[in-house]
């Protein structure tokens, strides 16, 4: 998931630092006149793990010199300089995506102009990111009106109030497909195909803004 500027985020659940350095040395391949750094962290949630990460490359926590990849260590603690891979059987090891759209985009599309409607979405965007955020899940644009959340720890009922209440005050409707998977592409493969089920479901004249596949 794009971020800002050069930065992405990726989620990686299940997958060792060997992994983590196979990818890292494929993507300096097919890019070496970039520098590429990156780092790891595991959380709770997804902004913990993000604040862990930032963290560990503060302290300088080099997991692999030769990649340049940082990383909390298996002590958990950013200042220790130890390079073992944390494995802290703690945190879950699945992933849970929503991928959310709004509903009868093209209406609202005959009714505003082009600049309106990016205004809408980055309204939109700017407030998902701010409910999420307080719940520890972080919110990424996908382009259109599309968005997915990395949203581990946030049931599916809170989800929905949370839906609910920043579609009534943008007012727009959302759909909301919810996905857990053992890992980032199948939680987000299955969020994607709860968001079609959704449509499907209202073709057929049954209202179900949300909508959970498990793929585990």
């Amino acid at each position: 998931y794009l971020n800002r500027f050069d930065e992405y985020f990726a989620i990686t659940n299940g997958l060792s630092l060997k992994d983590h350095k196979d990818l890292q040395e494929e993507i300096a391949t097919l890019y070496k006149n970039l520098k590429i750094s990156m780092t790891i962290g595991r959380g709770n949630t997804s902004f913990e793990a993000n604040v862990n990460a930032y963290e560990a490359r503060k302290a300088g926590n080099l997991l692999d010199r030769e990649t340049r990849i940082f990383g909390q260590t298996i002590s958990s603690s950013p200042s220790s300089k130890a390079s073992s891979f944390t494995t802290n059987s703690n945190y879950s090891e699945s992933a849970h995506i929503m991928h959310i759209d709004i509903n009868g985009s093209e209406k609202i599309s005959s009714k505003m102009s082009p600049y309106e409607i990016t205004a809408l979405v980055m309204k939109l965007y700017a407030k998902l990111s701010e409910v999420f955020l307080k719940k520890g899940a972080m919110t990424f644009f996908l382009g259109g009106d599309n968005f997915m959340v990395i949203s581990n720890n946030i049931k599916k009922e809170d989800a929905e109030i949370i839906i609910r209440s920043v579609a009534n005050d943008i007012g727009i409707t959302l759909n909301c497909g919810i996905g857990i998977g053992r890992n980032g592409r199948k939680a987000a493969e299955a969020a994607t195909r709860a968001l079609d089920t959704i449509r499907d479901l209202r073709n057929e004249g049954k209202i179900q803004p949300i909508y959970e596949i498990q793929c585990l």
